[in-house]
């Protein structure tokens, strides 16, 4: 089902056009909104982010805040004219967490800790209705338009949905290319944290072991026409990440920026007054 699909019916009102950009190969650069807060998700989408990603995996709030998050991310976009993707990072890859946060309105979601095609091919299924995955039907939901979207056009709120699978292990890497293959895959994102460590080299960022598991995701996303994603540990990074044709990007976190804008405050100030 293809993103003109869903621009076809009117009934179908997309919110951003993230995953037609993303499968274009555009550019976009996001954060995580980790510290479970409205007011913080809406300063993050206020900035001018592309897509902001609701952190319910290691972030500080639950899946009872969700909602008023993807509204804060929503209406900042549309108030400073602009459209940013809200998207979730459930707890973990389950029917029910995937379920509940696409109906809560997420337009894609981010599933953590896999490492098998055969595991992403089918909980990839759980992100679209019926004849496309296995998604449950309801109707009534705010990812199904709150019931305005009649049976004839339920389809096409599949061909929104960004679905973001995560490289965080070496048997992840070495599926790669299999996971890239699979239909509903739209980014495959490196965790370099976890995949670090998870390669026997924590932290260490200029190993050459890591440079090629990314040189392998890069390589299986673009064979198979897939957007290869990273998060960096530093903005001087984004140089480097660029050149290495990465083009889903995270900047960081609300938790991070907020650390790192207070330290630097303090800083400022303890060189000004010598205390």
């Amino acid at each position: 089902m293809t993103d003109e699909g869903a621009m076809a019916h009117p009934h179908v009102h997309g919110r951003s056009r993230i995953r037609e950009r993303v499968l274009a190969g555009e550019t976009v650069v996001g954060a995580f909104a980790n510290l479970g807060a409205p007011a913080s998700a809406e300063l993050l989408a206020r900035a001018g982010f592309d897509w902001l990603i609701v952190d319910l995996e290691h972030g500080a709030g639950t899946e009872a805040a969700l909602a008023a998050q993807l509204y804060a991310i929503e209406s900042a976009g549309a108030l400073g004219g602009r459209t940013t993707a809200a998207l979730v990072r459930p707890e973990e890859g389950t029917r029910l967490r995937i379920g509940r946060a696409l109906d809560a309105g997420a337009e894609g979601v981010m599933i953590p800790r896999l490492e098998a095609a055969d595991d992403v091919r089918r909980i990839v299924g759980w992100l679209r209705y019926p004849p496309d995955g296995v998604r449950g039907l309801a109707l009534g939901t705010r990812g199904a338009e709150q019931g305005e979207v009649g049976h004839a056009d339920v389809r096409a709120l599949n061909a929104r949905v960004l679905g973001i699978i995560q490289i965080e292990s070496g048997p992840a890497v070495d599926a790669a290319s299999a996971i890239a293959a699979i239909d509903g895959v739209d980014v495959l994102f490196v965790g370099p944290t976890d995949l670090s460590h998870a390669l026997g080299i924590p932290g260490r960022f200029d190993d050459p072991r890591f440079g090629e598991a990314l040189a392998t995701v890069v390589a299986a996303c673009r064979a198979h026409g897939k957007a290869p994603g990273i998060l960096l540990r530093r903005l001087d990074d984004l140089d480097r990440y660029l050149e290495l044709r990465f083009t889903f990007v995270g900047l960081g976190s609300d938790g991070a920026f907020v650390t790192d804008g207070a330290r630097a405050a303090v800083a400022a100030a303890r060189g000004r007054t010598g205390a």
